[in-house]
C-alpha cells in the first residue's frame, strides 16, 4: 500500500486522479474540442485513410520475382513477395509533379552500398551541390538502393528521416534505412515496379 506522502496522497487518490487524467481526452474531445485539436484529428483521419493495405491483383497480372507498387498520393511503398506475404512503408515522393514519373519498371540493380552524383539538371537547380558524394553516413542515399530502368530513378534509403511521408526528393522514391535494407533482401532483380 501507497504511503500518504506530506501532499495527502495516497492509493486511492493516486488511481481516482490517474482515472480522471486518462479520461480527459476522450472528455475534452465531445465537449467541444478547440480547432487545433479538430485539425490535428481531420489530418490524423485522412493519413490514416491513405496509408491502408491494398491487394496486389488490380495492379499486376502475377507475382513472379515479387511486385513493388508506389502510390504516389498516399506516399506509401507496398512490396509483395512471389509467395503473396505483404509488406506496407511509408515513403518520401518527389517534391513536385514534374519530378514525379509514374508507370511500370523493373528491379535492374541491387546496390549494397550507394554513392550519390547529382543529375545534371540537380546541378542546374542546385549549383552548390557537390559532383559526388561517397558511401557513409552523408550520402543522400541511404544505406541501400534499389535502381530502376529508369535513368536516374531508385528506391533508396535516406539518412534524413524527416524526409519520409513528404514531397522531398528529386524523382526518387525514399525509405527509412531499415526499411530499404528489409526490402532489399526481399526484392530482386527483376522485380516488377509500378508508380500511381
Amino acid at each position: 500500500m501507497m504511503k500518504k506522502n506530506g501532499l495527502g496522497l495516497n492509493r486511492r487518490s493516486f488511481m481516482a486522479g490517474s482515472a480522471a487524467l486518462v479520461a480527459t481526452p476522450a472528455f475534452a474531445q465531445t465537449q467541444g474540442s478547440t480547432e487545433m485539436e479538430n485539425d490535428v484529428s481531420e489530418i490524423v483521419r485522412r493519413n490514416v485513410s491513405s496509408f491502408r493495405t491494398l491487394d496486389w491483383q488490380p495492379y499486376f497480372s502475377n507475382l513472379d520475382q515479387g511486385a513493388i507498387l508506389v502510390d504516389i498520393d498516399s506516399r506509401a511503398l507496398h512490396f509483395w513477395e512471389e509467395s503473396g506475404r505483404y509488406h506496407l512503408y511509408p515513403s518520401s515522393v518527389p517534391l513536385t509533379e514534374d519530378l514525379t514519373r509514374r508507370g511500370r519498371t523493373r528491379v535492374t540493380f541491387k546496390d549494397p552500398a550507394p554513392d550519390w552524383r547529382p543529375t545534371p539538371s540537380m546541378k542546374q537547380r542546385n549549383p552548390d551541390w557537390p559532383d559526388y558524394v561517397p558511401p557513409g553516413p552523408d550520402n543522400p542515399l541511404g544505406t541501400r538502393a534499389l535502381h530502376l530502368s529508369w535513368q536516374y530513378y531508385r528506391i533508396h534509403g535516406t539518412h534524413d528521416t524527416r524526409k519520409i511521408g513528404r514531397r522531398s526528393s528529386n524523382g526518387c522514391i525514399g525509405l527509412y534505412n531499415e526499411h530499404i535494407e528489409e526490402l532489399y533482401q526481399m526484392a530482386e532483380v527483376g522485380t516488377q515496379v509500378l508508380l500511381i
